[in-house]
C-alpha cells in the first residue's frame, strides 16, 4: 500500500522569512504548481474576511468592502528548474543584525519572497482603507501561452479589475514602474543561389546582410518619457541564419531583430517604426507585447510612491524588459513592480534575497493600503 503524502499547510502567520522559506521548499517548477496552489487556497479560505476563487492553479483572493478604490497586487507562484539550491537556507550576516540576513534558495528572489508578503499581508488585512484583489497564479516563467495571468484575463477579465495593480517582480524593494514593449521581426536579405567556385554568377545573401547591421550598428536609440519616467529604448539583432551549404552562394539571408519600444508607443507604431527603418527589405513580425504605463500620475499611485519612498527614499525608476504588469495594461489598469529581491539574481543557481527587501516591501504594502484616501473608483465586482 503506498502511503499518501499528506497535503501541505501553509502557516500565514509566521514570519516572512519562516513564511517565504515554507513557499520555496515546496517545489513549484511551471507547470507543477498544484500542491502550492492548493496550500495557498486552503490557507486563503480559512480568512473569513476574503472571497476565494480559482482558475486551474491560479488562486483569487478579494475583499468585499465597497471601498472607494480597489487595488491588485498579483505574484507567480512557479520558479525556473532547481538547480540543487533547495531546501532554503538562511545565512547569517557577519553583522550580526538580522535585517542583513539572507534567504538562499530557488525562487527567494523570482518570486516566493514578493508572494510571502502577499500572504501575509491578505490573511492581516480585514479591513484595509482600500479593497484589494490578491492573485497567486501559475506558469509565468514559460511560454505565454500557458501563462496562468494571461489565462484568468481571458476567462474571468472582471476578476482584475482595479484602479492600481501591484506586481512583486523583484526589484530590490523599489519601484520600478510600467515596462517596456518588445516587438521581433525577421529582416529578409534576398540573394542569386550560385556555385562558389563562380560567384560571381550569383549575388551573396549573407554579404547583403551587411546593410541590415549597419544600419543596426548607427541605430541611436531613444529615450522617452513617460509619467515622469524616462524608458530608453534599444533595436537590436539578435540572431542570423543563411546559407545551405559550404559550396553554394546564399539566396537568402535572415537577421532576427528585437525592438525594445517605450510604452507610450502602441505595436502599430512600434512596427511602424521598425519598417521605416529597414525601408527597402522585406520585413516580417513574428512576436510582438505591448509595454505597459505606470500610471505613476494618478493620485492612487502618488500614494503608494509616497510609502515607498518614506521607507527607502528612493524614486521610481522605469522597468526595461516586459513584465506581466502588461496584462493589466489590456485592462486599462495601470501597474508597477515591486518586490524583494535583485533581479540580477532570478533563475542563478546563487539566488539569494535579504531579508531586509522582505521587511521593506511588507511595511510600505502595509502603509499604503491602511492608510485612508478619498481617490479613486467604486468597483463593486
Amino acid at each position: 500500500m503506498t502511503a499518501t503524502s499528506a497535503p501541505l499547510v501553509l502557516d500565514l502567520s509566521a514570519a516572512l522569512v519562516d513564511l517565504t522559506r515554507a513557499l520555496c521548499d515546496v517545489p513549484s517548477v511551471s507547470g507543477e504548481e498544484q500542491a502550492l496552489a492548493d496550500a495557498v487556497e486552503t490557507a486563503l479560505r480559512a480568512c473569513a474576511h476574503l472571497e476565494v476563487l480559482r482558475d486551474g492553479d491560479t488562486v483569487v483572493a478579494r475583499t468585499r468592502l465597497g471601498r472607494l478604490s480597489r487595488v491588485v497586487i498579483a505574484g507567480h507562484l512557479d520558479t525556473v528548474p532547481i538547480a540543487g539550491n533547495l531546501p532554503s537556507r538562511l545565512q547569517h550576516a557577519e553583522s550580526g543584525v538580522a535585517g542583513d540576513d539572507e534567504l538562499w534558495g530557488r525562487g527567494t528572489v523570482d518570486m516566493k519572497g514578493g508572494v510571502a508578503v502577499a500572504l501575509s499581508l491578505a490573511s492581516r488585512l480585514v479591513a484595509p482603507a482600500r479593497d484589494v484583489t490578491w492573485v497567486f497564479y501559475d506558469n509565468e516563467e514559460v511560454e505565454a501561452s500557458r501563462n496562468g495571468l494571461g489565462r484568468v484575463l481571458r476567462n474571468h477579465p472582471e476578476w482584475l479589475a482595479g484602479d492600481f495593480a501591484v506586481l512583486g517582480e523583484p526589484t530590490v524593494a523599489g519601484i520600478e514602474g510600467g515596462c517596456n514593449g518588445t516587438l521581433r521581426v525577421e529582416v529578409r536579405v534576398p540573394g542569386v543561389a550560385a556555385h562558389s567556385a563562380r560567384a560571381w554568377t550569383g549575388v551573396n545573401a549573407i554579404h547583403g546582410a551587411g546593410e541590415v547591421l549597419r544600419r543596426l550598428t548607427a541605430y541611436t536609440p531613444q529615450e522617452r518619457e513617460v509619467d515622469a519616467l524616462t524608458y530608453r529604448e534599444g533595436m537590436n539583432a539578435v540572431g542570423i541564419r543563411g546559407g545551405i551549404a559550404g559550396n553554394v552562394i546564399p539566396d537568402e539571408c535572415v537577421v532576427t531583430v528585437n525592438f525594445r519600444f517605450a510604452p507610450d508607443r502602441s505595436i502599430a507604431q512600434a512596427e511602424a517604426h521598425v519598417r521605416e527603418f529597414f525601408a527597402g527589405f522585406e520585413l516580417t513580425v513574428v512576436d510582438a507585447a505591448a509595454g505597459a504605463r505606470p500610471g505613476l500620475d494618478a493620485p492612487i499611485a502618488a500614494d503608494f510612491v509616497a510609502a515607498v519612498a518614506s521607507l527607502t527614499g528612493r524614486a521610481p525608476a522605469p522597468k526595461y524588459g516586459w513584465t506581466d504588469v502588461a496584462r493589466f495594461s489590456e485592462l486599462g489598469v495601470p501597474a508597477v513592480n515591486f518586490g524583494p529581491g535583485d533581479p540580477l539574481l532570478a533563475h542563478k543557481d546563487d539566488e539569494r534575497c535579504p531579508v531586509w527587501h522582505l521587511d521593506v516591501c511588507h511595511e510600505a504594502l502595509l502603509t499604503w493600503l491602511t492608510a485612508e484616501s478619498p481617490t479613486g473608483s467604486l468597483h463593486t465586482v
